[in-house]
């Protein structure tokens, strides 16, 4: 099928419009997810008496989907992304609080609802749709000062925090908060309130560590002098070393085989083993150009609240994957986030999928031909209408 410009179709004018150098890279690290889960995934697959397979396949099932949900994201124009955000964050809140009632426990916390043979995160799909609501009340209270757009987003913060706190998942609530913090302070708004909402990170994580014995558990063995010799993430910084550059080739590394989280939390610490710190490098150059584009592209958004709903969502995804990678060699103490696209996991691999689509929906280039500015120079807005529409 041949496209051209003149054709005004749907699929024509998305492919014209979109940063196919953004699309390129996510199908880059799409595909390295799944190479990677053949190396990963079986042993943890054998220990659950499972086929050698079962993960891998389900891994590629997943993948499917989530490009649909990439590209059908992508063709999203700025408002439906704002209805779509929206649902997403209602619903995420309600399933999560549904997972207290009817869902199960993992590794001591509970964050899933079983839906027969699979299981659902529900925080993963409430994240980037929680991102783009608070990007757009933050935008509507930098150019208007009579709606509550400043107290709503703070409300919507606190709630979402409130609810991975209950199940405990303290590392999403950091995530999602420091994302929030920096969309706050690009809005415009007074640095000394982002003090305060420093100062309620750290109490929060205080009282997590003394009310929560498997958070405690994972910050002692962190600072404990040398750390476990035994723990995931001493075995994890182990294969760094082992593996060296180039690593010992595929399907020969050793160390996985005591990691119950090989596929998941701790996959970059199989691909040190296997393919080589190279390897891994060439997957944080990968998440950087992403990064990059992400930012880059935000300079040409038609108002504040593309521009801000932009930076957000690529933020929350590079601190999504730097808190991995930090965690499997030995810089922080585990907390149960996935490396985006590469680990194995539906919830996380759809929500990513997601993520990416509506970023690169906001980067597309608008029949207008808007211009790009300074990276961090908003335009004004039109005068403020009396009605706040979605």
């Amino acid at each position: 099928m041949r496209l051209s410009r003149a054709d005004r179709s749907l699929v024509a004018d998305w492919w014209f419009s979109i940063d196919r150098r953004l699309l390129t890279l996510v199908f880059v690290l799409m595909t390295a997810g799944l190479v990677i889960s053949l190396a990963a995934s079986p042993p943890a697959a054998q220990k659950l008496r499972l086929d050698q397979f079962h993960f891998v396949i389900r891994h590629a099932v997943f993948l499917g989907l989530s490009v649909g949900v990439f590209i059908a994201a992508s063709m999203l124009s700025p408002r439906q992304l704002r209805q779509m955000s929206l649902v997403m964050a209602l619903v995420g809140f309600v399933f999560m609080a549904a997972a207290f009632a009817q869902g199960y426990e993992r590794n001591g916390a509970i964050r899933w609802l079983s839906l027969g043979a699979f299981s659902l995160q529900p925080s993963e799909f409430a994240k980037p749709g929680f991102i783009v609501l608070s990007a757009w009340l933050l935008s509507e209270g930098m150019r208007r000062n009579d709606v509550p757009a400043l107290p709503m987003a703070a409300g919507f913060l606190a709630l979402f925090v409130i609810l991975l706190a209950l199940q405990p998942d303290v590392g999403q609530a950091l995530l999602v908060t420091v994302t929030w913090g920096c969309l706050f302070f690009l809005a415009g708004y007074s640095v000394k309130w982002l003090a305060l909402l420093g100062a309620a990170m750290a109490g929060g994580l205080a009282l997590a560590y003394v009310a929560t014995n498997h958070v405690k558990s994972r910050i002692d063995q962190f600072l404990a002098p040398g750390g476990a010799a035994n723990s995931q993430s001493e075995i994890a910084f182990n294969a760094f070393r082992e593996g060296g550059w180039f690593g010992r080739g595929p399907g020969e590394g050793a160390l996985k085989m005591n990691l119950p989280d090989a596929h998941t939390d701790y996959v970059f610490a199989v691909v040190a083993e296997e393919f080589g710190i190279i390897s891994c490098l060439f997957i944080v150059v990968i998440y950087a150009l992403i990064a990059w584009r992400g930012v880059r592209v935000r300079v040409g958004a038609a108002n504040d609240f593309e521009n801000l709903a932009k930076t957000g969502l690529t933020m929350l995804l590079t601190l999504q994957a730097l808190a991995n990678m930090a965690v499997n060699v030995n810089l922080l103490p585990a907390k149960g986030v996935t490396l985006p696209l590469i680990s194995y996991g539906g919830s996380s691999m759809l929500s990513v999928a997601a993520l990416l689509g509506m970023v690169l929906a906001l980067s597309r280039r608008r029949a207008d031909g808007h211009l790009p500015g300074h990276l961090f120079q908003f335009e004004a807005g039109p005068a403020a209408s009396r009605e706040m529409h979605i």
